[in-house]
């Protein structure tokens, strides 16, 4: 059998070839050909050597990468993989390095940074897929619980508890077949995360003799990790939103022979030695990494104020997880796929499946260990052994199906494996959905992924109601809110001026002297400094400062009535899509549309609470950055009945045909058919 790419009316690449081994390589070729810069860029970000073309800007993200010690993990994780897994991982890279340096010549980042493409490793792709979800579990949070601890004390610690993602979140939902048109389930979803230009996922179908997959892969990775159908089980995942990274404050002391630092057992020697880090337009930079018993030093160092050190399970276990891709490529029931995500260790995911035999599945994957509660708090001290970890939490919750199912990142059956979740409004609202009938077909998924209706808005719309001494305009404006849908539609006028309200009101509660202290003593590197953003986490914490009783100086009231003065005062607001409008990040803040080419509004509904989950820059502009990296609708039974979608296009070559054909759809919510 030759190896074929054929490729839909959308530019999907549906790839054939003799064997899985075959496949793997051909699946390398097509992520070099279609995503060359991404490939790029992902393999120096991994490897900490992105500042050397992207400049000082970068130098954060490669200290970080470098002193947490990502690339050396990974091939730890590489090397403990069994012989198979290896060897379907090699071929993919293979077909990487083949194809990568032709490629390059027509992504025009490549001439603008004047960037070679680079060899891989036979494990770049775990070194990838660290890179990309080593802050999925959202360590800097305890950094920023610490600050808050040192500036209002540890009464305070979980004052700012948002219940909230800081870095990423999905929508998923499980209709057993009682509850569908057709008898047979229906899983569908949107994972959010940051929308980047290219897109985190690639649609593709992959096909050999031993199996034929559609699904959503992450280019630099093979296989498909997180949504697919192989023809008789499908699957999906959403972020379980569990605590499973510590953070240890070191004492460090430098000795003859290198540096030492104290732990449960004294004084003990750490690994330790420099590296350069070059970076364009500006001098190379030489940085010290060390590494305790605890993990690596991530901030600071032996010479500076604090060193703290991060523990994550795949350093500790030297294991990653990714046996279970190739696995899950060839499942057949939901058996398989309990069988295959068993092994999974990172991103600790809620997983849910259906097959063809009416089997269903609802499950947590991933390596969380067992500690104190305080580890899951904050930065904890590495010289107490009460703060060492005991073990791995086993079993990892499940839960029967027997009806309907969301996952929004809530507690639910991930409850015991974390701390921080996501407000109930978006799982609130798609039971709320769900219930209400039981003949939904996958046609009508679209209905529930587009949701506008804003669950949180009554915190703060409630507050009005009883505000005294208004002027004329406030209470007009008043009337219109509390008369409001609470849907936050693209059109419309009153959306905007509730954004318009809650951004006021968030300043407001942002500078307050009680709150604003925050703002002090950020002793941090760069890349740790927006996670402890005062008006960020003011504005995802918005619902439990308004409920709190520890801060009675703060008049939420008052303040309350200042923003709607101020608002109703202002010049009237156009709709909401005025001013939220989607904005792909990109590493060089390179445009969506090439030159020549038709522009069009990028303006769309949704915010971050809402079921359609469009996040902004918290408390500073209205502008869309997080939203569906991809949604995605699956027929359990009739694979050629489902449907998806990417923001942008299948390709990731600024002017290609497919590069943003599936925008205008993905703005307006719709989905593309499944063409396999």
């Amino acid at each position: 059998m030759d190896a074929t790419v054929d490729r839909d009316a959308w530019g999907v690449p549906h790839l054939t070839a003799a064997d899985p081994l075959a496949l793997a390589y051909l699946q390398g070729q097509n992520a070099a050909t279609d995503r060359a810069w991404q490939l790029e860029l992902q393999h120096h970000r991994s490897l900490g050597s992105s500042a050397a073309f992207l400049g000082p800007e970068a130098l954060s993200w490669d200290t970080f990468a470098r002193q947490a010690r990502l690339d050396d993990t990974a091939q730890r994780c590489w090397e403990q993989l069994d012989g198979h897994t290896r060897s379907w991982i090699s071929a993919y890279v293979d077909g990487v390095n083949h194809t990568l340096p032709a490629a390059g010549s027509s992504a025009p980042e490549f001439a603008a940074t004047g960037l070679t493409p680079t060899q891989w490793q036979p494990w770049a792709p775990l070194s990838n897929w660290l890179a990309i979800h080593i802050l999925f579990a959202g360590f800097p949070t305890k950094l920023w619980r610490e600050h808050v601890a040192r500036h209002l004390g540890d009464d305070f610690l979980n004052l700012f508890n948002a219940e909230g993602p800081a870095t990423a979140g999905s929508n998923g939902w499980l209709i057993p077949g009682s509850k569908t048109a057709t008898g047979t389930p229906i899983i569908a979803g949107d994972p959010h995360r940051y929308v980047e230009s290219p897109g985190v996922y690639q649609q593709i179908r992959l096909t050999c003799p031993e199996y034929d997959v559609i699904g959503l892969a992450v280019p630099g990775v093979p296989g498909i990790a997180h949504f697919g159908h192989t023809g008789t089980v499908a699957w999906a995942i959403t972020n379980a939103m569990a605590d499973y990274q510590d953070l240890y404050a070191e004492q460090l002391r430098r000795t003859d022979s290198g540096v030492e630092a104290l732990g449960p057992d004294g004084w003990q020697p750490t690994a330790r030695h420099t590296e350069v880090i070059e970076v364009a337009g500006a001098e190379s930079v030489e940085i010290e990494v060390i590494e305790t018993a605890r993990g690596p030093v991530i901030i600071g160092g032996v010479d500076e104020s604090q060193a703290i050190s991060l523990r994550y399970p795949p350093r500790v276990s030297h294991r990653l997880g990714f046996e279970a891709l190739p696995k899950l490529l060839k499942a057949m029931t939901v058996e398989d796929i309990d069988n295959a995500v068993d092994r999974w260790v990172e991103p600790v995911n809620v997983v849910m499946a259906a097959d063809t035999a009416g089997g269903l599945l609802h499950r947590t994957a991933g390596l969380v260990p067992t500690r104190d509660n305080t580890n899951r708090l904050r930065v904890v001290p590495a010289w107490e052994a009460a703060h060492e970890w005991q073990g791995w939490h086993d079993p990892m919750p499940r839960a029967t199906v027997t009806d309907a199912i969301a996952m929004a990142n809530s507690r639910g059956i991930a409850e015991p494996l974390g701390v921080d979740f996501a407000a109930p409004h978006r799982y609130n609202r798609i039971s709320e959905l769900l219930a209400e009938r039981n003949d939904w077909t996958v046609g009508e998924m679209p209905l529930i992924h587009t949701d506008t209706l804003l669950g949180s808005a009554s915190s703060l719309l409630d507050l009005l109601i009883d505000l005294k001494g208004l002027s004329p305009e406030a209470t007009t404006l008043r009337e219109q809110l509390l008369g409001w849908d609470r849907r936050m539609d693209a059109t419309s006028t009153l959306a905007s001026s509730y954004s318009a309200l809650r951004k006021a009101l968030v300043r407001r509660l942002a500078e307050h002297p009680a709150i604003a202290v925050l703002d002090q003593d950020l002793d941090l590197p760069d890349l740790f400094v927006p996670y402890l953003d005062t008006l960020a986490h003011t504005y995802f914490a918005l619902e439990s400062l308004i409920a709190t009783d520890l801060l009675p100086e703060v008049n939420v009231t008052w303040l309350t009535q200042e923003a709607l003065e101020e608002v109703a005062h202002r010049k009237p607001r156009g709709p909401w899509g005025d001013t939220h409008h989607l904005t792909p990040l990109h590493a060089l803040r390179g445009p969506v549309f090439a030159p020549g080419e038709d522009h069009y509004d990028l303006e769309v509904s949704g915010d971050h609470h809402c079921v359609w989950s469009t996040s902004a820059v918290p408390g500073l502009t209205d502008t869309c950055i997080r939203a569906s990296a991809a949604r995605y609708a699956w027929d359990v039974a009739d694979r050629n009945n489902s449907a998806w979608i990417v923001p942008l296009g299948s390709s990731g070559v600024l002017g290609d045909p497919h590069h943003h054909d599936q925008l205008p759809l993905w703005l307006r919510g719709e989905l593309t058919p499944v063409i396999s």
